[in-house]
This record gives C-alpha cells, sequence and structure tokens, in this order.
C-alpha cells in the first residue's frame, strides 16, 4: 500500500473526502517526522513506537571486493511494534 491509496482508505472507513484525509495523513507524517528529528519518541498506543537509535561505528566487509571498510557511527529510525499488532 502507498500513500495514495492509504489516503483513500482513510477517506473511506473516516467519511471523509480525499483531500482532507490526504491532508491529515501529510499532518501526523510531518509531525512523526519532526518529532524524530528533535529526537523525541512518538508512541501510538495498539499501533507501536517510533524512537531514533545511535548506531556505533564498526568495520564491514565490501561484498563485490572483500575489502574490509569503516561504517561511521550514525543515527537510524526504530520502530517497535505493539503487543498484539497486525492481529
Amino acid at each position: 500500500m502507498n500513500k495514495t491509496e492509504l489516503a483513500n482508505e482513510i477517506a473511506a472507513k473516516a467519511s471523509i473526502n480525499k483531500a482532507t484525509a490526504k491532508a491529515a495523513l501529510d499532518a501526523a507524517l510531518e509531525s512523526i517526522s519532526q518529532a524524530l528529528a528533535n529526537e523525541d519518541k512518538v508512541a501510538l498506543i495498539g499501533f507501536g513506537t517510533f524512537s531514533v537509535v545511535e548506531k556505533s561505528a564498526r568495520i564491514g566487509l565490501n561484498p563485490r571486493t572483500k575489502e574490509k571498510i569503516e561504517i561511521p557511527a550514525r543515527k537510524v529510525v526504530k520502530f517497535k511494534a505493539a503487543e498484539g499488532f497486525g492481529k
């Protein structure tokens, strides 16, 4: 399912027009992105929690050349599904 299909599903289930559903979805995604950029957690009860975690630097292996390369430290978004999610 892509973003447009999700907005259409929201519109159908909430009995609102597609433009309103798309605007609401865009606002929700922007709010989640902004919170994660500020390194805040976003907990959606019954769905899951988004958070930012620090990955330390490590040595990796280039699969083509088998050469060792240094992978720098970075921050990544992590999602932990709520218990019972998807049932």
